[in-house]
C-alpha cells in the first residue's frame, strides 16, 4: 500500500450531512413567513370578507374597522412592550373603564377638557406603575398581580359609578371619539401616533434595547448593568398609559363613563400582540407587527358583524383565535430550540 494510500486512510472522514447542500427551500420558507407572513393572513381575510360581507371594502366601512380597532391596538401596543419582557397585563380592560370614568368624573365637576384626558392617563400609568412596581420589587408573578388588578380595578369602575352609566351628552373631549381631522377619524390618529411613538421608543433608543434584553434573558441583562426591576417599571407605567388614553377614547366615543367597558379587551390585545409574532417568551417582537395583528382582530370582527353571526358565536370564533394564536407561537419558540 503506497503512503498515498494510507494518508488517505489516516484523513478524518468528512460528515455526510456537512458535504451536502443544505436545504434552503425550508429556511427561506420560515424567513419570509416572518418577515410577511402576519401581512399576507390581513389580506386574505380582508379578502374573504369582502367576498362573504356586503359592503366590507366600502370607504365608510374601512374608516369604521380602522376606528373600531384602534382601542384594541393602543391597549396592544403598551401589551407589546410588556410581553417582550416575558410579562402578561390582564388588567388593561378593567383600567380602561377606571380611566375612561375619571376622565368624565373631572368633567363633569368643572374641569377642562385637557385637564380631564391628561387626567384619564395619568390614573391608567398609576395603575400600571403600582402593578410594575409590586411584580418588580416584590417579585410577584405578573399574571397574579395583574389578574388581582382586573378585579379590583373593575369593582373600582362599579364604586365611582354606583354600578350605573356616567351620562355627559357635553363631553368636551368627545372629538377623540368621534370627531375627524383632514377627513381620518381622530381615534386612528392617535392610535398611528401611540405605535409611531413606541417604534421610535424600541428601535432607536437604550430603553427600547433593555426591554428587549430583558426579555432575552433577564439575568444576563442584569448582568450588563441594566436595571431590570426599574425598566419593568417603566414598561408596566407605559402599558397602564396607553390602556388610560384607550379608556379616554372609550368614554369621548359613547359620550360616558361606563363600568363595564374594557371587559375581555385585556384577551383581545394579547391576541393582537401574539398574532403579529411577539413571542410570549420575550425578547422577540415589534410594536408594527401588532398593529397588523390588531388589524386582524378588528377586520374579524367587523366582518362576523356584516355577515350577523350571533354574538356567542363570535366570541366562539375568537376565542378560536386567540388559541390559535398562542398555538402558533408555541410551535415556533419549539422550533427554535
Amino acid at each position: 500500500m503506497t503512503e498515498t494510500s494510507r494518508a488517505d486512510e489516516s484523513a478524518p472522514v468528512a460528515d455526510a450531512g456537512a458535504i451536502a447542500p443544505p436545504r434552503a427551500g425550508r429556511p427561506r420558507f420560515a424567513k419570509l413567513w416572518d418577515r410577511y407572513g402576519i401581512l399576507g393572513v390581513l389580506v386574505l381575510m380582508t379578502a374573504l370578507m369582502a367576498v362573504l360581507a356586503p359592503n366590507f371594502l366600502s370607504f365608510d366601512n374601512v374608516f369604521n374597522v380602522a376606528r373600531a380597532a384602534s382601542i384594541n391596538a393602543i391597549l396592544a401596543a403598551g401589551m407589546t412592550l410588556v410581553i417582550l419582557t416575558r410579562g402578561i397585563d390582564l388588567s388593561v380592560g378593567s383600567n380602561l373603564a377606571v380611566c375612561g370614568i375619571v376622565s368624565v368624573l373631572l368633567w363633569t365637576s368643572g374641569m377642562p377638557a385637557a385637564v380631564c384626558v391628561l387626567g384619564g392617563i395619568a390614573v391608567g400609568a398609576l395603575f400600571g406603575l403600582l402593578s410594575g412596581a409590586l411584580i418588580a420589587y416584590l417579585a410577584l408573578p405578573a399574571f397574579i398581580v395583574t389578574l388581582g388588578g382586573l378585579t379590583y380595578l373593575r369593582g373600582t369602575a362599579y364604586l365611582l359609578t354606583d354600578g350605573q352609566p356616567l351620562i355627559a351628552d357635553d363631553l368636551g373631549f368627545r372629538l377623540m371619539g368621534s370627531g375627524f381631522f383632514a377627513g381620518v377619524p381622530v381615534p386612528v390618529l392617535l392610535m398611528l401616533a401611540v405605535f409611531a411613538v413606541l417604534w421610535f421608543v424600541l428601535s432607536r433608543t437604550r430603553f427600547g434595547t433593555q426591554v428587549y434584553a430583558i426579555g432575552g434573558n433577564p439575568e444576563a441583562a442584569r448582568l450588563a448593568g441594566i436595571k431590570v426591576k426599574w425598566t419593568l417599571v417603566r414598561v408596566y407605567v407605559i402599558a397602564g398609559a396607553c390602556a388610560g388614553l384607550a379608556g379616554v377614547i372609550f368614554s369621548a366615543r359613547v359620550m360616558s363613563g361606563q363600568p363595564t367597558a374594557g371587559e375581555t379587551y385585556e384577551l383581545d390585545a394579547i391576541a393582537a400582540v401574539v398574532l403579529g409574532g411577539t413571542s410570549l417568551m420575550g425578547g422577540i417582537g415589534s410594536v408594527q407587527r401588532t398593529l397588523i395583528g390588531a388589524m386582524i382582530m378588528g377586520v374579524l370582527s367587523n366582518g362576523l358583524l356584516l355577515m350577523n353571526v350571533p354574538y356567542f358565536y363570535q366570541l366562539i370564533i375568537k376565542g378560536a383565535v386567540i388559541v390559535l394564536a398562542v398555538a402558533i407561537d408555541s410551535l415556533k419558540n419549539w422550533k427554535r430550540v
